[in-house]
Order: structure tokens, then C-alpha cells, then sequence
């Protein structure tokens, strides 16, 4: 699956995990990307969609 969304270019974050005892270790953070037919110039083209696109009516799914 991409890491990334294919309409905003929203892709992983990367941070530290901090334990109880304050021990950090490097984790990652990434968005929730899904793979949609949209519709394109007229045409249905499947792409990797985040679910804040979907849901904002940025990108307009095929039937």
C-alpha cells in the first residue's frame, strides 16, 4: 500500500515512542490510505486516497 495520498500528499510522520520510564524509540505515524477508483478528466483511474480526501469531497469516487 503507498504511504502517501495521492490528492493532498499527506505521507508518515516520524517521532519517538516514549516509554513509562521516558525511554524514547524511533516509531512512525502513518495516514489512513485507501484505494479508490475516483473519477479523472472523465475517466476512472484507481488511486491512494486518504480518508480525510474522501470524506472532504476533495476527489469524486466511481460507481
Amino acid at each position: 500500500m503507498a504511504k502517501y495520498c495521492e490528492i493532498c500528499k499527506k505521507g508518515v510522520m516520524s517521532g519517538n515512542a516514549v516509554s513509562h520510564s521516558h525511554r524514547a524509540s524511533r516509531r512512525i505515524w502513518a495516514p489512513n490510505i485507501q484505494k479508490v477508483r475516483v473519477m479523472v478528466d472523465g475517466t476512472t483511474k484507481k488511486m491512494h486516497v486518504c480518508t480525510r480526501c474522501l470524506r472532504s469531497g476533495k476527489v469524486q469516487r466511481a460507481i
